[in-house]
């Protein structure tokens, strides 16, 4: 286990041991933590706590020792940004260590580093340009509407089933080439994948027909298989009758000189899905509660539609939908004047940077005219910088802009039901009910 902190952090940590004693017993990895939401206090603790917090793992008493906890604003960016010392490709970026054979077998864009990275981005960077995600402002609307309809007609329900989930998976089903028919599929998979970041999953291992090793397969479900083999389908029909779309795309690409592998496809098409759906259904599901908890707020969007895109940037960082990532140390090195020694695990955490006191000013106010957002939802830079942030970003615009115009006001989320995770900030339900007027006549 690595020294709890370097040698020039100790004589400070000595002058505030009632903070490392606070320090002692917090467990960020332990999904039971989450249960009842993202625990703000122990991250506050954390960042107060002069260098990095060395994290053990309470809740598994014979896992493999911790990792280095990343609370800061400054500290996820210096990560991010500088891959070969904090590398995605040794260890891969889950919390625990895997076997040298689910490692290769699980690899996606997310554990690679640069050149590979680099490689593989340039495969799929093309078709998630900003100008190719504008021709699905349309389709986008389109969606947006019909799921607004039934919003108006029942006054409200499950924010979760009628807009949250079927908005982005349909949007991104539409840019992948999936038909519409078998969006209701792509989220039943993603919501499976989600449960096997909890404490317990309610899939037998053979589920979808799976013969793979639970543990072989991204997130130990077998609900992955299925993605797999849903993706693998869709490839071989596009590899025969190409159309214009991603999948179609990825299937024929050439860079230098060679295709993506079977298994680089699988897990790319595992990746876009669960990427594309799940976090911007969180992002929609937490900014509408924001809404409705904070009037004030969307009082002030329906006088001014100027305030839209720093809307749709607080409402990012409120969600703050992916909670961490992990890196592992390339090579000896320091970050805030803790030593790691190559090998460690540095684990970013997104939502604690989001709410850094250094950075936000009232970082626990929901303020969707907060200027100069820095916000790190989609990553703190660096060359995994989020492929759909454009796509997310756009998304959240059309449902705002689609709610604006019909008058639809969120008035109140209850009955909240968390997805109990340390890796999504989700969601299962929340019943939301809305108001409907006559929107404000923009002058």
């Amino acid at each position: 286990m690595p020294p709890e902190t370097s040698p020039a952090a100790t004589d400070t940590l000595t002058d505030d041991s009632a903070l490392t004693d606070e320090t002692a017993g917090i467990d960020i990895a332990d999904a039971r933590r989450y249960a009842h939401g993202i625990p703000w206090d122990d991250f506050g603790t954390l960042r107060r706590r002069p260098g990095l917090h060395w994290n053990r793992y309470e809740a598994e008493p014979n896992a493999d020792g911790g990792f280095w906890a990343v609370t800061r604003h400054a500290d996820v960016c210096e990560v991010s940004r500088h891959p070969e010392r904090f590398s995605s490709a040794i260890g891969h970026v889950n919390l625990w260590d895997l076997e040298a054979d689910a490692l290769e077998a699980r690899r996606s864009i997310l554990e690679h580093d640069p050149p590979a990275h680099t490689r593989l981005r340039r495969v799929v960077s093309k078709a998630f340009t900003p100008r190719q995600m504008r021709r699905y402002n349309e389709r986008t609307r389109e969606i947006a509407d019909e799921l607004l309809d039934a919003v108006v007609r029942q006054g409200g329900g499950d924010w979760v089933d009628l807009v949250a989930a079927p908005l982005p998976i349909r949007v991104i089903i539409a840019i992948l080439g999936v038909p519409p028919q078998d969006a209701d599929y792509m989220v039943e998979l993603s919501n499976h994948l989600v449960e096997g970041t909890t404490e317990s999953q309610s899939l037998p291992p053979d589920a979808y027909g799976n013969t793979t090793p639970l543990r072989l397969l991204p997130f130990g479900s077998p609900a992955a298989w299925g993605l797999y083999e849903y993706g693998a389908k869709l490839g071989d029909q596009r590899l025969e009758h190409p159309t214009d779309d991603v999948v179609s795309h990825l299937v024929h690409a050439e860079v230098g000189g060679d295709r993506l592998t079977t298994t680089e496809f699988r897990n790319f098409f595992q990746v876009l899905v669960f990427g594309g759906n799940e976090t911007t259904r969180t992002a929609i599901t937490h900014g509408t509660m924001a809404f409705a908890d904070h009037p004030e707020q969307w009082d002030r969007l329906v006088a001014d539609r100027d305030l839209l895109p720093s809307a749709v940037e607080e409402v990012i960082r409120w969600a703050s939908p992916i909670l961490h990532m992990r890196r592992t140390a390339a090579v000896d090195t320091e970050l805030s004047g803790t030593h790691i020694s190559a090998g460690d695990k540095v684990v970013m955490w997104y939502p604690s940077a989001n709410r850094d006191e250094a950075v936000f000013e009232r970082p626990n106010e929901f303020d969707i005219g907060r200027a100069d957002n820095a916000q790190i939802a989609f990553g703190g830079g660096g060359p995994h910088f989020c492929l759909g942030a454009y796509l997310a970003r756009m998304e959240l615009t059309v449902l705002l802009e689609a709610m604006l115009d019909r008058g639809i006001r969120p008035a109140s989320a209850e009955n909240l039901v968390r997805i109990p995770s340390n890796f999504v900030h989700g969601v299962a339900s929340v019943d939301v009910t809305v108001d409907v007027s006559a929107p404000a006549v923009r002058v």
